[in-house]
């Protein structure tokens, strides 16, 4: 979607309306400072909802129907992946080649470890920078079923580039400009963008504002025709000299959004700040200082509604699906690396592929990656239907980030033992790259929080708004309902909640219409399915036990969350995995479900369950695990010489 509005000189003016986050937090007693900038946060999210048609807002997105309907919309979480049109496949196979040349020659990096220039300028010459850019602009108009799945392509090559695709098409320029850029501007920057003339980042972090985004300070003032900006980004990926970037700035107290065409070279207006940092060791992530830089007054990003957090929240869900269909990629790579590794390594004559601790991880990494290709697949399809995406992209993220680590940490590393931190180990040397993601896109725990907000605050608007309104009115801070006073206050208020209280409780729920689907996968479905129809009265109790103090309940808040999340992953997956014809995956996704199942349930494996992952693991030891090609010589201080 684009806005082509004409581009004025200031952003607009803040909202007055209060928003649900803001409401509560006075209510609750918070000061009014936090009260305010938690609701500009939340304000920025209610713009971004308004981007999009109501049918694919978030009320009425597949997470939010899941919970609160009378009924799964279980179509809603069946991917309909898709074929990459024969132009754009080309592009990606070219792009591939491109890649594998330079690793067969070991020359991808220079001689301080980054991306050469000459890489970059290959997968330029390919298309690979213009695959997300329309083709009235010069790229290829990929849709995002195609796009997603081929990062885990690209991720199986070589990760870094698979994230700087990311970067630049889904977080960087790309996105904002062709989602909010005005005619003009789409055909002054789309076109060096796609082509790879100009790459790109998007900067909105600083040294105080990182979650906290309110916290911002660098700001940029009308001076003519252009303006001033001053100020200092941090931790900014894919930013050298020459890069076009999209900056998160303060325009009369007013988050906006600047297109920054960065000067060839630093000069007394922009300085790059550099710093060790241990992860995206094969790019730039370097911070960057303003000082009375000038930037075009044209080149002000102006949404039909809402500001630059508005901006800046769009593009955030491509970025995070991308980042789950890195994970995919990243842990194939680590399952290639082990699988030779299991046949060679022997413990009392005989090879440790035989061990079912072994098989075991073999068993439990497959499934990880079966449930992260089934979630990338799931939240393209809902972005390319129209859907905002933001819980299910959010589910993604922080699957696939704790996916990684994990499987970096608890199954690569301890299979290879000591040789993974021999230098020039895939994990020794990439350990800051497998844990960097649950960082990356906001921390996990937090976005389970935010995941949260999304899932009550239509529940909390309706029910809890009112009451909570009716009892700052009344001057009560803790109701009691066995008060005459307190019920006669809340008399009006309560009505509509009972009411729903009495229907969740006494009207049954109808049962889900699964598809065929094997059995063990459809009782997984089925298990998802009616967990959650259940949380409506769990999460709605937890609001009521705490009111207005639930924002002071992040622990509860991140379990509810997880729970629900998890739920959705099992539910998600069996449908994904009942549609694949390869029985290996079909076995992972059964033993992904088993692993969330029991992780809801808190019980303990049985060994049926250990017999089963025993047996995908050696399957997947056996090299029946599809798409994963093991390569020569990658065992390291071999002993059979």
């Amino acid at each position: 979607m684009s806005s082509d509005t004409t581009n004025p000189s200031v952003p607009e003016e803040k909202p007055t309306e209060t928003s649900f986050a803001e409401t509560a937090l006075k209510l609750g007693g918070k000061s009014e400072d936090e009260a305010r900038r938690t609701g500009a946060i939340d304000s920025a999210d209610d713009q971004v909802e308004k981007l999009f048609q109501p049918q694919y807002q978030t009320a009425n997105s597949p997470a939010h129907r899941a919970v609160w309907d009378r009924g799964i919309p279980v179509e809603l979480f069946e991917a309909d992946p898709i074929a990459a049109p024969p132009e754009i496949r080309k592009v990606m196979d070219d792009s591939l080649e491109v890649v594998r040349g330079f690793q067969k020659s070991k020359t991808i990096t220079d001689e301080k470890g980054k991306i050469r220039d000459e890489v970059l300028q290959g997968l330029a010459d390919s298309g690979y920078w213009g695959l997300l850019v329309d083709k009235q602009y010069g790229g290829s108009g990929t849709p995002f079923r195609a796009f997603a799945p081929f990062l885990t392509e690209m991720a199986m090559v070589d990760p870094t580039l698979a994230g700087l695709a990311s970067v630049h098409g889904c977080i960087g320029a790309v996105d904002p400009v062709s989602t909010f850029g005005n005619e003009e501007q789409k055909q002054r920057y789309l076109p060096k963008l796609a082509s790879g003339e100009k790459l790109s980042a998007f900067a909105l972090t600083e040294p105080c504002a990182g979650s906290d985004l309110t916290a911002l300070r660098t700001s940029a003032k009308l001076d003519g025709d252009s303006y001033v900006l001053n100020g200092e980004k941090l931790f900014i990926t894919n930013v050298v000299p020459g890069r076009t970037i999209g900056v998160v700035c303060l325009i009369d107290e007013v988050p906006a959004v600047l297109v920054v065409d960065l000067p060839g070279e630093e000069n007394d207006n922009f300085q790059l700040r550099k710093y060790g940092i241990w992860a995206l060791k094969h790019t730039y992530n370097q911070g960057i200082i303003f000082k009375d830089f000038r930037v075009p007054k044209e080149n002000l990003l102006v949404p039909g509604k809402g500001n630059g957090l508005t901006i800046a929240y769009h593009g955030l869900n491509l970025g995070r699906i991308s980042l789950c269909a890195n994970a995919a990629g990243t842990m194939r790579l680590m399952m290639a690396s082990m699988i030779p590794w299991v046949h060679f390594r022997e413990t009392y004559g005989e090879p440790i592929a035989k061990r079912e601790l072994v098989q075991r991880r073999l068993g439990k990494l497959a499934g990880m990656i079966v449930a992260s290709d089934a979630l990338v697949a799931w939240c393209s399809t809902l972005i390319d239907a129209g859907y905002r995406g933001e819980m299910e992209c959010i589910i993604a993220k922080i699957f696939g980030s704790e996916s990684q680590k994990e499987a970096a940490i608890e199954l690569f590393m301890k299979t290879h033992g000591g040789r993974s931190f021999l230098h020039g180990h895939m994990f020794g040397d990439n350990v800051h790259e497998y844990l960097a993601p649950c960082i990356y896109e906001g921390e996990g725990e937090m976005l389970g929080m935010a995941f949260f907000k999304s899932l009550v605050k239509k529940h909390g608007t309706q029910f809890f708004e009112p009451i909570g309104k009716a009892l700052h009115e009344a001057g009560i801070k803790k109701p009691n309902p066995f008060n005459p006073a307190h019920a006669w206050a809340l008399k009006g208020a309560l009505a509509p909640y009972a009411s729903w209280m009495m229907k969740e409780y006494m009207g049954g729920k109808p049962r889900p219409k699964l598809p065929q689907m094997p059995e063990d996968l459809k009782a997984h479905a089925q298990f998802a399915a009616d967990r959650l129809q259940d949380m409506p009265l769990q999460i709605s109790g937890t609001m009521r036990k705490h009111q207005l103090k639930l924002a002071d309940r992040q622990c509860r808040m991140s379990y509810l969350s997880a729970n629900v999340q998890d739920l959705m992953t099992i539910l998600c997956t069996a449908l994904y995995a009942a549609k694949q014809d390869n029985e290996t995956i079909r076995a992972a996704a059964d033993i992904a479900c088993r692993d969330l199942k029991r992780k809801i349930l808190m019980t303990r494996p049985s060994d049926r369950y250990f017999r089963r992952v025993s047996e995908v693991g050696g399957m997947v030891a056996e090299g029946n695990f599809p798409g994963v090609a093991v390569p020569p010589d990658e065992i390291m201080m071999r002993y059979d010489k």
